[in-house]
């Protein structure tokens, strides 16, 4: 059993440097090595702690169990942690309203008091009485259970939703007279990655996998299917549209507003996708292939009957929107209808029009098009920051859009279409003056050469003295785009003193495709080493120093820390890696993780892959004798997306091998999965105890101002 000297932090000012006092022994968990191996190629690779994959075995939860009690008995001994508490729970304290929609006669919002675990579904009918439509607070009494989508029928009286259980990605589907609200009919079970999308008032298409066999929360799953549920009929006999016979791991169905065509797409991986549609105004009508490969990204967001809008990155990385008869789809008949341009196209339609959000150096730029391609106007913006909504059915004559960057709540603004009068709709009362921060964009240099934009955000008056508690977020990888964001537990960070930093790393889509495959495969230390760049340059003009920046990121962006601490340990003091791809050789058996090749290539593609994969991934590359940094990682035990081992491997090897006196800890939230659904009151203690743990860890103590 390893054990370790903690250095404890303490001090008087709102933010100083703590006097150290005398270490405290911290003993980590017994975690017993095995002795599996596997064979890749010639290449065999020892798997020690492959036991910790069980997760129905009672030596896992045992384990779980004493990895909590040491971790929370760590973070109890922190003296600042309770005030933060409070502190953040004051500003994450207030109301919150979504923009409005309107089904049938009614108009449907969500909105949350301040606290609440989850927010609320209220309507008003035409007189502008208010109700309750969906509580989820009520669907369970610890507040784990979540609304997830939902669809209502073409006239509104009937809804279909999802909820989830434990943060689980398999959701159940129930199905409601929207007018009564009465359940009409039992649960749909067993349903994942999946949208619902109504067709009339006669029932729905959802998406969903075999259950799999052995344990349903990491077991593999690689079969979706596209299923249409008539309302008055049993799941069993759910008819499947797509996806029997091609095998395909992800499947989506859609139904266009005028109820005439279903579009279906299909992809194996997370990125690439076929494109299908079928006529439902003619019985037993065939489904047309569109598209018949993966090597470009296509949605038909639109049609004018026959006449079909594709949003597309075919021949255009940057994507772009064509047109295409019906009767002859092909790509070789597209023809552009909104070109590509050098920035990244994010299409909606709403109120008659087209909007085009295009993403320029991260920030948003959004414009007005009509059904000619004519362009009406740019949209003025509140200011420069992230712009999204404009979205809506095609009669209606207002539409709303949400406002937000780095120090700016979200807000929402009203926006007529006809005229472009913009105004804002609901503005939210947050405890934070935004006058008192800023956000500046700067652009440094990667190792290769390449320039890389990065935002950084303070409080004003900020002295560039290498000391101020830095915190590196990032994601790189997937596509996935960051923008500017207000965030209450950020804004408590930097109301503490801290740096918030985000640079736009390769692997995203924030410069389209070609970004996002600068990042992938072979090329994905290219994410590591733009990461690492950020990190030089915030310390190079004297942002932070090494002893006070911490390094952030969950999922792909826990694999980016992962790696980046293993590459780099002197670069950082603390480390925080969440939900992260940690197991580069075994990620693609566990669940859906197969549909991430794209990303990351397989260690069975070929020897030159193994040995790439092995060379970066974070559970492989844990030596003996380094010093790490402090360490935090976290999961939920009911992850089903990337399975919780990838964690709890990644805990057990820097236990073991951690040299010095920085703490490795694993925070292993209990009936909570991805990320997705998290109660208000798990999101604020979570948050509480990373910031807790990186201060303390850095010997910064916070005591929060009188008058806050």
């Amino acid at each position: 059993m390893k054990t370790l000297f903690l250095i404890m932090a303490l001090s008087s000012a709102i933010v100083t440097s703590g006097q150290k006092s005398s270490p405290t022994t911290i003993k980590y968990p017994d975690t017993p090595k095995g002795q599996t191996v596997d064979l890749y190629f010639d290449t065999q690779v020892l798997d020690p702690y492959r036991w910790l994959e069980d997760d129905k075995s009672r030596e896992t939860g045992s384990w779980v169990k004493a990895q909590n009690e040491l971790t929370y008995q760590y973070l109890s001994q922190i003296p600042f942690r309770e005030a933060l508490k409070a502190r953040m729970a004051k500003l994450w304290n207030y109301e919150k309203i979504s923009a409005p929609f309107q089904e049938g006669s009614f108009t449907y919002y969500y909105k949350n008091n301040g606290l609440q675990n989850q927010s609320v579904l209220y309507r008003k009918n035409a007189k502008g009485k208010e109700s309750v439509f969906l509580d989820s607070n009520t669907f369970s009494k610890d507040g784990t259970t979540a609304l997830g989508g939902l669809d209502f029928s073409k006239d509104g009286t009937k809804v279909a939703y999802e909820i989830s259980e434990g943060g689980s990605d398999w959701r159940k589907v129930i199905v409601m007279d929207a007018m009564s609200q009465k359940i009409l009919e039992e649960p749909l079970v067993d349903v994942k990655f999946s949208g619902i999308s109504w067709k009339g008032n006669e029932g729905f298409y959802y998406s969903s996998y075999d259950k799999p066999k052995g344990s349903e929360l990491s077991a593999k799953t690689d079969q979706h299917k596209l299923y249409f549920h008539k309302l008055g009929t049993t799941q069993k006999e759910d008819q499947v549209i797509f996806g029997a016979e091609q095998k395909r791991r992800y499947v989506g169905g859609t139904v266009t507003e005028d109820d005439r065509y279903l579009v279906i797409t299909a992809s194996t991986s997370t990125y690439g996708n076929e494109l299908y549609i079928k006529d439902l105004t003619k019985p037993n009508s065939p489904i047309v292939t569109i598209v018949d490969n993966f090597k470009s990204d296509n949605t038909i967001i639109e049609n004018q009957g026959e006449k079909l809008f594709i949003e597309t990155d075919w021949n255009a990385p940057n994507k772009r929107i064509v047109t295409v008869d019906i009767n002859n789809p092909n790509p070789e008949n597209w023809i552009d209808f909104i070109p590509e341009t050098d920035n990244v196209l994010s299409p909606s339609i709403g109120g008659g029009f087209f909007f085009a959000n295009y993403m320029k150096d991260a920030v948003s730029v959004v414009k007005q098009y009509d059904y000619s391609g004519k362009l009406i106007r740019e949209v003025q913006l509140p200011g420069i920051g992230t712009a999204s909504g404009f979205s809506g059915k095609k009669q209606e004559k207002t539409l709303y859009y949400s406002f937000t960057n780095y120090i700016t709540p979200g807000s929402i603004y009203t926006f007529e279409p006809v005229s472009g009068i913009s105004s804002v709709y609901q503005k939210p009362k947050v405890d934070f003056n935004s006058e008192e921060y800023e956000s500046k964009q700067v652009f440094y240099t990667s190792k290769d050469g390449t320039k890389i934009p990065m935002i950084i955000t303070y409080k004003k008056g900020l002295k560039l003295n290498g000391k101020n508690p830095t915190m590196l977020y990032a994601y790189g990888g997937f596509n996935v785009s960051l923008t500017p964001n207000f965030s209450i537990a950020n804004a408590v960070w930097m109301e503490n003193g801290g740096i918030y930093a985000v640079p736009n790393i390769r692997g995203g889509g924030e410069y389209g495709k070609k970004w996002h495959d600068a990042g992938t495969k072979m090329q994905k230390q290219n994410v590591f080493d733009d990461f690492i760049a950020a990190a030089d340059y915030l310390i190079a003009q004297k942002y932070t120093a090494s002893e006070f920046l911490a390094i952030r990121g969950g999922s792909n962006g826990g694999l980016l820390v992962g790696a980046t601490m293993t590459q780099r340990p002197d670069l950082m003091k603390v480390a925080l890696p969440a939900v992260g791809v940690m197991d580069m050789l075994r990620y693609h058996t566990f669940t859906a993780g197969a549909g991430w090749a794209y990303d990351y290539g397989t260690a069975h593609d070929s020897k030159e892959m193994l040995a790439y994969l092995k060379g970066y991934s974070p559970v492989h590359n844990v030596k003996s004798g380094i010093h790490y940094p402090a360490t935090m990682i976290t999961t939920g035990d009911h992850d089903d997306r990337v399975v919780p081992a990838h964690s709890f491997k990644f805990a057990a090897e820097l236990q073991e091998k951690q040299t010095g006196t920085n703490p490795t800890l694993i925070r292993i939230d209990i009936n909570a999965g991805h990320g997705a659904g998290k109660s208000v009151a798990a999101t604020i203690q979570e948050n509480v105890d990373i910031q807790s743990f990186t201060l303390f860890n850095m010997g910064i103590e916070v005591i929060p101002s009188q008058n806050n």
